[in-house]
């Protein structure tokens, strides 16, 4: 194993090889075991030298960037994981960050591009990961973590979780985003296995695949579980299936109830849970004895972490305020010039954004948002800077978002199809989650600042 001198290998990383021939990677196209998968690993930590560079890499659930994700926590190169199936968000992230080495994909294989032998950038040492705040996928700000913030939250997930190393976890989400790469370390950590696909939950080759690996663990964002409904995952037949996690956005209550009564028919645990990019991944879970009858609460703080309530002027209820989380899993701070790669710990404890509620059972419930910030299918969107961008090319709107879509209303007779785009790439959202509301003037408020009330 090739570590740099004087930094530390994220443990889980370096420890791939302690689990022997355990399976740690099943595909459609064959297994690699542990020791397979760590000699690999070893072998590119090697090739990428004990120079300490930032290394980009577009991310895949492919078997080739799992081996560079690890080979990178294992070597101690900080690494800025970027949306291999989005090259102009790629494209915007090397832009603006000048890595000193970039993993992608060219004609089918991972190429390893060397740009220089040595960093142009002052690395912070305990920098060891960099990601897109979500919702903003290509944007220059990003999440700085830790290699304990990776080691924490890895470690806290799973144990609520209770993985076990005969687990067989599907990567129903893609890598670059932390919920998935969530479902990459806890079970890791725990020498259990991945089912590594990039197949949606709608194709029929990952089920196919999912059965043959005999597969015990599904995860899913709340559109996930509307695709499972569509595909009859109610009536599918899955004996090893042992627990299904959710997260990236509220998952109406309905919905919970009826997958929790669904598992308790068909032997599977289902856990809600909450979390932000800023938090590594996880900050709370549901128990899932609980899912049946607070439906509606995201539970309680993970293993590690603790929640408070900071007062807010216009919420008055009591036990209600803004989420304040603290933990070992809280990032270092932002990212937005590479000058801030030098940088050290610069927060304490995470500010959410979101509004919530401690019930009298001792459980958190999501409320409402603070300030500007909307979180549309579990992605945060920063409204001012989408009507800033739409302002640019020529679009005077006001927006506000949902759980389910990004409301916009636009003046000058728009071309609704084009503001749809425009407002979508804006928002890193699917152009089916923003709705066009053509308007002769924008609502404001008696003070002047748009009247976003008025567009729900």
């Amino acid at each position: 194993m090739c570590v740099l001198p004087g930094v530390e290998p994220v443990p889980f990383a370096a420890a791939l090889g302690s689990h022997g021939d355990r399976p740690a990677v099943l595909t459609a196209d064959g297994r690699l075991s542990y020791r397979e998968l760590a000699d690999r690993v070893a072998e590119l930590a090697a090739h990428l030298g004990t120079a300490r560079r930032l290394v980009l890499l577009a991310g895949a659930n492919r078997v080739d960037e799992l081996v560079a994700y690890l080979a990178a926590l294992t070597a101690g190169h900080p690494l800025l994981l970027a949306p291999g199936d989005n090259d102009a968000a790629t494209a915007a992230l090397e832009r603006a960050y000048d890595p000193d080495v970039v993993l992608r994909r060219v004609h089918g294989a991972l190429t390893v591009d060397e740009r220089r032998p040595a960093s142009r950038h002052e690395l912070h040492p305990e920098l060891a990961l960099l990601l897109s705040t979500s919702g903003s996928t290509g944007s220059p700000k990003l999440v700085r973590l830790s290699r304990a913030n990776l080691q924490a939250n890895a470690e806290a997930i799973a144990a609520y979780l209770r993985v076990r190393h005969t687990d067989r976890a599907a990567t129903t989400l893609p890598m670059h985003y932390c919920y998935g790469l969530s479902v990459v370390n806890s079970h890791l950590l725990r020498g259990a296995a991945l089912v590594l696909t990039n197949r949606s939950v709608a194709d029929r080759d990952f089920w196919e695949l999912f059965r043959a690996a005999r597969g015990t663990a599904l995860a899913g964002v709340p559109y996930t579980f509307e695709l499972l409904d569509r595909v009859g995952f109610a009536e599918m037949h899955l004996p090893h299936l042992r627990y299904v996690t959710q997260a990236g956005g509220r998952l109406d209550p309905d919905r919970v109830t009826r997958y929790a009564a669904l598992g308790r028919r068909r032997g599977f645990d289902l856990f809600v849970m909450y979390g932000q990019t800023e938090a590594t991944a996880r900050m709370a879970y549901l128990p899932p004895h609980l899912a049946a009858t607070r439906p509606e609460a995201i539970g309680v703080p993970i293993p590690g972490g603790s929640f408070r309530l900071r007062p807010l002027p216009d919420r008055p209820e009591p036990d209600t305020g803004e989420l304040v989380y603290t933990g070992p899993n809280v990032m270092l701070g932002y990212a937005r010039t590479p000058a801030d790669l030098a940088l050290g710990r610069a927060v304490e404890e995470l500010r959410t954004g979101d509004v919530a509620r401690r019930a009298p059972d001792g459980l958190y419930e999501i409320v409402g948002r603070v300030g500007g910030l909307a979180k549309v299918f579990g992605l945060r969107v920063d409204l001012a800077r989408v009507e800033e961008q739409l302002a640019a090319r020529g679009v005077a709107a006001c927006c506000v978002g949902t759980d389910r879509e990004l409301v916009v209303a636009a003046t000058g007779g728009p071309d609704v199809q084009r503001v749809r785009r425009l407002a979508a790439a804006a928002a890193g959202l699917p152009a089916r989650a923003v709705r066009v509301h053509p308007v002769a003037e924008l609502p404001r408020l008696g003070n002047g600042k748009p009247d976003r009330a008025a567009l729900r």
